[in-house]
């Protein structure tokens, strides 16, 4: 067994994988496992920079992170960092902080990079299970960008677009610097339209009807369904793999949508750090649902950063 250390850091939150993996078979035993809202995709949408204070909340994690594998003795180190970065006049101020702080310099990954690492991160254990038709179509919902891959044994079709739940609220749920508190329905529909434009964009490289069983990814989905039970407090266990229906889901998405920021803040399962922004990615969520006409969304805890320390191994 080889001990890895697994960093990925998206444009709303930075998270740390370690683990011990088997090299022949990718087998990961989970060490250490946390995550930290720092938005660092802060303003990027209207500026094209990222923003000072987004810089030191993410190097303070880094400087946390470091910590936390030095104590675990991790010999091999991989840092991808996502859309934000991707999109930034300044990320050489960021990556060059990243080497500072871990020693590793963070790997800028394209879109279709990204898309196969969650999809391999998501899939891994589904192998063998006879209650989840394929292909799969593995949705990766992040702060500044979605990832849409379909695939079985192998991708098929991988695409990367730029509809997160962060960039879609600054972009129309965001007046004079302040989160619209609830949104009007203007505002909504020019979420949705935005949505739907990027659907377009990716089902021309991406067989999206194909697709038999939709994996969800990340906060925004991972949040829905600690909604959807009515979990007291957020719950790894009951959610990894846990199923939500669309009309659980079109419910889940029309209430925060109406919900003002303490309704929302109120939810015991809710991270602080996602409270502004989980009207647009349970939107996000329930548009594709609608898309590809799912009746389910199969909600998966392991993603991208599963697929970087499988990478490592």
């Amino acid at each position: 067994m080889t001990r890895v250390a697994a960093i990925d850091c998206g444009t709303n939150s930075i998270r740390l994988l370690v683990a011990d993996a088997d090299p022949e078979t990718g087998e990961l035993v989970e060490l250490d496992r946390r995550m930290t809202i720092v938005r660092l995709g802060q303003g990027v949408d209207r500026t094209g920079r990222l923003a000072p204070e987004a810089l030191e909340r993410t190097f303070a994690a880094c400087r946390e992170y470091a910590a936390v594998i030095k104590e675990h003795g991790a010999e091999r180190l991989r840092f991808v960092a996502t859309s934000a970065s991707r999109d930034a006049e300044n990320r050489d101020e960021f990556v060059r902080g990243v080497l500072d702080i871990l020693g590793v310099e963070p790997e800028v990954v394209s879109g279709e990079q990204e898309a196969e690492l969650s999809f391999t991160g998501a899939t891994r254990e589904l192998a063998g299970r006879d209650d989840l038709a394929k292909p799969y179509l593995v949705v990766d919902i992040g702060g500044g960008s979605t990832e849409f891959v379909v695939g079985d044994d192998r991708v098929r079709g991988a695409r990367s677009v730029d509809i997160g739940c962060v960039r879609m609220t600054e972009r129309h749920l965001v007046r004079d610097g302040v989160v619209l508190d609830p949104p009007g329905e203007e505002q909504v529909a020019a979420v949705r339209a935005d949505i739907e434009a990027a659907l377009d964009l990716a089902e021309r490289s991406v067989p999206l009807s194909e697709a038999r069983t939709l994996v969800g990814l990340a906060g925004s989905v991972t949040t829905v369904s600690a909604i959807a039970q009515n979990l007291p407090a957020y719950d790894s266990e009951a959610i990894h793999h846990s199923r939500v229906s669309y009309d659980r889901v079109r419910e889940i998405t029309e209430t925060l949508l109406r919900s003002t920021h303490a309704e929302r803040a109120a939810i015991g399962s809710m991270h602080p750090g996602r409270v502004d922004v989980i009207g647009a990615g349970a939107l996000v969520l329930l548009s594709i649902m609608e898309r590809i006409g799912a009746s389910e969304v199969v909600v998966s805890e392991h993603d991208i950063l599963d697929g970087i320390a499988f990478s490592v191994a």
